[in-house]
Parts: structure tokens; sequence; C-alpha cells
């Protein structure tokens, strides 16, 4: 049987925007971009940064926790969640669109998948015990102070701009979801996987799989 040669595709976060309007535009011309190499022949699985994304999604549920102090603050796993999901489902639409404007609505294409992907990683990493990685927005030093105290957040003076969380980032280890993704790539479909490096987890007892407070680079 001939296969196409299979390729990994890595958008950088920072390529997609920093809103929503910006991302939005930004996934037109990036698949453009792809599906021009589906075109010479190639089967394409697509990967992505998610830095600006998480980090307006971590910031949005920080407030939300500040003006209901019933609203529990967002874990970052979710975070990391919840950016795979929104950046898949505007690119795999996107890639969708330009498909069916290349190839004519009844004509048969490629089936675009997102898959919200996580990765195991070694609770006892030393980057657990290294937590130099910033993520999120600068903040004052009384901003700073609150997220110290109310959410247990490390915090980082940068001097002459401001405080930021940092984080631990652990080397990736085996992608939870690596089975369904081949089965999905084998049957022929475009899948979107390990967005922002992954949703960095531990196994626990019974296979529960615990977020981390961490980042893959």
């Amino acid at each position: 049987m001939n296969r196409k040669p299979r390729i990994v595709i890595a958008l950088g976060g920072n390529a997609l925007g920093r809103t929503l309007p910006e991302q939005m535009a930004a996934v037109k011309h990036t698949s453009r971009a792809i599906v021009d190499l589906m075109d010479e022949g190639y089967q394409v699985v697509i990967s992505h940064g998610n830095g600006p994304q998480v980090g307006m999604i971590n910031n949005a549920m920080a407030a939300l926790s500040r003006e209901n102090p019933c609203q529990p603050n967002t874990p970052l796993s979710v975070c990391v969640a919840m950016s795979q999901a929104y950046i898949g489902y505007d690119l795999q639409n996107a890639l969708r669109e330009e498909l069916c404007r290349r190839r004519g609505k009844g004509q048969p294409h490629e089936n675009v998948v997102t898959m919200v992907t996580q990765i195991e990683v070694d609770p006892n990493d030393p980057a657990f015990q290294h937590t130099v990685k910033p993520i999120g927005h600068f903040m004052t030093e009384e901003q700073a102070m609150f997220a110290r105290r109310e959410y247990g957040y490390l915090m980082e003076e940068f001097p002459g701009k401001g405080w930021r969380r940092v984080v631990a980032s652990p080397l990736p280890g085996k992608i939870v979801e690596i089975n369904a993704i081949r089965t999905l790539v084998d049957a022929g479909q475009v899948v979107i996987a390990c967005g922002g490096g992954g949703i960095p987890v531990t196994r626990q007892e019974l296979g529960h799989l615990k977020g981390a407070s961490a980042v893959i680079d």
C-alpha cells in the first residue's frame, strides 16, 4: 500500500495571534499554507503553541475568581485544555473551509479533528524544584502578593517590568492519547494534537491522571 509521506507541522502560539479576531485571521492564512502541503501529497499532523492564549484564559479565570469569591481559581492544566480546544476549534474549521473551497462542496475531503492531549510527566522531575518558566502577564507587586496569598502561585520579580507567575517546565513523557491519534491519522484524518506541548499530568493510583502546575516547552 502506498502511503503518503507524513509530516508534523508545529505552529508557534504567537503566530496564531493574541486576541480572538487576530486568531481568526491568522488561522485562515495558516490553513492555506497547510493545505498547500496537502495538495503536494503530504499527510499532515498539526501541533501548536499556546503562550498568548493560555495566558489570556488564565487571566480571565483569575479575574472571575477575584470578582466572585465562590468561584475557585482554575488550575493551569484546565487552562491548557481550554486553550487546546479554543485554538483547535478555529484551526480545524479554517482547514475544512479551505479544503472545501479548493475541492468543491460535493467532493470528498479529509476530516479534521482536534484531540485534547495529555502528556505524562515525572513528578520527581527536577524541574518541579526549579520553577523558572514565566507565564501570564506582568503584575504589580500588590497583584503578585495577592496571587501568592490567595492562589499559592510562585511569583518572581523581573526588574523594571513587574512580577510574573513562574511554574515548572518538566520533560515530556508518554502521550496519553497516542493510540487514538495514530488510529485517526491512519484513517486519513487531519489531527491537531499536543497543543501547547500537551496538558502535563502525573499518574496517580487507580490510573487517575492529575494535572500539574507546569507547562511543557
